[in-house]
């Protein structure tokens, strides 16, 4: 558990309020909660300034608390817990690397290694321009295509070291690349392409069955959706009266 900590006051903002645009998104996500709740939307308002302004300062925290009803402590718990948000500036494209063992076990150590070559060895720091930071997180949840790493809403994966530094250079120039597999894999089929479930002859309309000769006239709709017995009383004994021979 790493330690996390709000921003130095002195680079902290006087103030902070949602915008028109976010004003419509938080009405909608407090509206998802009954009267009561609105304490359960605390996440969602979060993210929303945090998807604002880049990250979550201390006035936001104060301005989520006074939506929702909550003391700024119930807030900054919340805010510090979560590794999603972001406590300091981070560049316009800031990527969360993912090193947990699978991706370790892939090469994310050689995408650590060209962050720091051409990001900064400093996480969460800025670039002079602003337009780029990074930092490692825990798993992305996305281990098949490991190594991988986030920015905003988009993960890259099958990551090396050539393709982070290519994807970092578009990133600078503000012409990120295609996000997904950076090799071409689809979706998450092994890494030479698929090799289960290759027959497409089992993908193929199969012949709808008859009914044999013998089977009666077809039941019409409601005659089909009647209750039938069910076996165990079909197969119970008869109840005899008292005193009748067994």
């Amino acid at each position: 558990m790493s330690l996390r900590r709000l921003a130095p006051p002195d680079i902290q903002p006087a103030s902070f309020a949602f915008n028109d645009d976010s004003e419509k998104r938080v009405a909608v996500e407090i509206a998802k909660y009954p009267p009561g709740r609105q304490a359960s939307a605390v996440i969602s308002l979060l993210w929303i300034g945090q998807e604002q302004d880049g990250w979550v300062t201390h006035p936001m925290i104060e301005a989520v608390g006074r939506r929702l009803g909550m003391p700024f402590i119930r807030v900054l718990e919340v805010a510090t817990f979560y590794t999603m948000f972001n406590l300091h500036p981070v560049g316009k494209f800031h990527l969360q690397v993912c090193t947990t063992p699978p991706c370790m076990l892939r090469g994310s150590d050689d995408v650590v290694k060209a962050c720091e070559k051409h990001i900064g060895h400093a996480q969460m720091a800025p670039t002079a321009d602003g337009m780029l930071s990074w930092t490692e997180v825990e798993c992305l949840g996305a281990c098949t295509n490991a190594p991988v790493f986030q920015v905003g809403r988009d993960f890259y994966e099958d990551l090396d070291a050539d393709s982070t530094v290519k994807l970092i250079e578009a990133f600078r120039k503000g012409q990120p690349l295609k996000a997904g597999s950076q090799t071409g894999r689809v979706s998450s089929e092994a890494a030479g392409g698929q090799n289960t479930l290759t027959d497409r002859a089992i993908y193929a309309p199969r012949p709808v069955a008859t009914a044999p000769h013998n089977a009666g006239p077809a039941l019409t709709d409601s005659e089909a959706k009647k209750p039938t017995q069910a076996a165990s009383d079909r197969e119970a004994p008869a109840q005899k009266p008292p005193g009748a021979a067994t």
